[in-house]
């Protein structure tokens, strides 16, 4: 049955305590309240996608202090909109598969912060984790970096965790953007760009044309690029800023064989298989671990790295890769956090993502109706995301997402009305909103909670199993 306990907030850390903070960082949660009180893209509302606000040249001055710890690491660098935690998660494990010690870095995370640091498919411990933190907030002061911010601390405590770590390879997954990401001051041995499409539009622009000029900018000279399928005007972008750097660039779905099915079986369900075959790879009938036609395309992108990886010296075995691929476990994608009720939780946040989401429940879950509970952020696609929610949903509860860039439900309902001429609930808070959804559902239905990984969060809290 659900939980219905709820989280106490975290004390936050003033601005103005950064330095003295700085030199206290002893323990896990001493780390935590010092990334806390750092300035958070992630959630500050109304944030400038500047070389101000986003410095590549402070991000190099904590590297730098650090003695470069990315320097010494072999990368993927994933960056785009859709699918980017899910292609990084399944090529971190097939390169586990084959052996290698692999370095996993994602974001944002959902219950826990050290989720976004993994190292062989487990988390950084919390004693590392305050280490890592630690010397990055006291080089901050050394270095005089002024003010550097959550993420970029973030991204500089794991490139120099994972260098003492002695990792084989990093998969590293890019926060907003590319141009400007904190990530992207690796040299890669790949870029692997997932499906872009509208999101973050505040910061990026309103067009995928602008979309995509940011993400190509983790475009290197002569590193090979490997991209998901895309929009003809992303395309025309990326192949222009590849063919500037003199990087090789091909589509995961081009030049090579390439096919996927859905089948069903008793031990497995519904689930997807791809076959890919290139002049170095043979993958056949490999089994989607992670549910959506999406995924199928997500991994055949992963396949795709990794073939280009083959050909830069690496040892992958497709067998082991294909072993390793089974493995792949993503919180809060497609996730059924509870049986009684059915509850499924994705953390979908654009359009095209919630598009996915609807067809891949219609594809693998049996329901009789679906009510959903949506709660987004006021700086993403709110119109394109509720024309497609409509889609699916049988009904819909508004709500907060417990952010700070939440945008108001009543919005969202006004929008939705106006939208499709329904009428719909509005709940300020997710108990409200799952009072509303548990009274409304049968046992034959389902319940699914998307639209932030905020609010996903707080349901996994609140209402997951175990």
């Amino acid at each position: 049955m659900i939980r219905t306990t709820i989280a106490r907030p975290k004390r936050m850390t003033r601005t103005s305590d950064v330095k003295p903070a700085a030199r206290l960082v002893r323990t896990f949660r001493s780390a935590v309240n010092f990334l806390n009180s750092l300035t958070n893209y992630e959630r500050v509302i109304g944030s400038k996608y500047t070389a101000t606000n986003f410095n590549l040249a402070r991000m190099n001055r904590l590297l730098s202090a650090l003695d470069n710890p990315h320097r010494k690491l072999k990368t993927v660098h994933v960056v785009g909109t859709k699918g980017k935690g899910s292609t990084a998660a399944m090529l971190s494990e097939m390169l586990r598969g084959c052996g290698l010690r692999v370095g996993l870095y994602t974001s944002p995370h959902i219950l826990d912060v050290r989720e976004r640091i993994v190292v062989d498919g487990e988390m950084i411990s919390e004693l590392e984790f305050a280490r890592a933190v630690g010397s990055v907030a006291r080089i901050t002061l050394k270095a005089r970096v002024a003010e550097p911010t959550y993420f970029e601390v973030m991204t500089a405590a794991a490139l120099h965790y994972f260098a003492q770590e002695d990792v084989d390879i990093v998969i590293l997954e890019a926060g907003m953007g590319g141009r400007l990401d904190s990530t992207n001051v690796v040299t890669p041995e790949a870029v692997a760009i997932t499906s872009i499409s509208r999101d973050h539009i505040a910061q990026l622009g309103s067009d995928l044309t602008s979309i995509a000029r940011e993400k190509a900018g983790a475009i290197k000279p002569g590193i090979p690029v490997i991209s998901a399928a895309q929009h003809p005007d992303v395309r025309e972008v990326l192949l222009s800023t590849a063919e500037a750097e003199s990087a090789p660039l091909r589509f995961a779905n081009e030049n090579s064989d390439f096919t996927y099915r859905f089948e069903f079986s008793r031990a497995m369900g519904r689930h997807a298989r791809i076959c890919l075959t290139t002049p170095n790879s043979r993958f056949e009938h490999l089994h989607v671990p992670l549910l959506g036609e999406h995924q199928a395309m997500n991994c055949a992108l992963a396949l795709g790295v990794l073939d280009v990886l083959k050909g830069r010296g690496f040892a992958i075995d497709d067998q082991g890769a294909m072993a390793g691929l089974a493995n792949v476990k993503l919180p809060g994608r497609m996730q059924m956090i509870c049986e009684d009720p059915r509850i499924l939780v994705d953390g979908a946040h654009n359009a095209a993502s919630i598009d996915a989401l609807i067809r891949a429940v219609g594809q693998n879950i049996t329901y009789d109706s679906m009510v959903v509970v949506f709660g987004c952020q006021k700086d993403k696609d709110i119109a394109g995301m509720i024309r497609r929610i409509q889609l699916g949903a049988d009904k819909i509860i508004f709500t907060g997402t417990g952010s700070p860039r939440s945008a108001d439900p009543n919005i969202l309902a006004a929008a939705y009305t106006e939208h499709s001429g329904k009428m719909t609930q509005v709940a300020q808070t997710l108990d409200g909103a799952m009072r509303i959804a548990l009274a409304a559902a049968s046992r034959e239905d389902l319940i699914c909670i998307t639209g932030s990984f905020y609010l996903v969060a707080e349901a996994m809290r609140k209402y997951g199993a175990g």
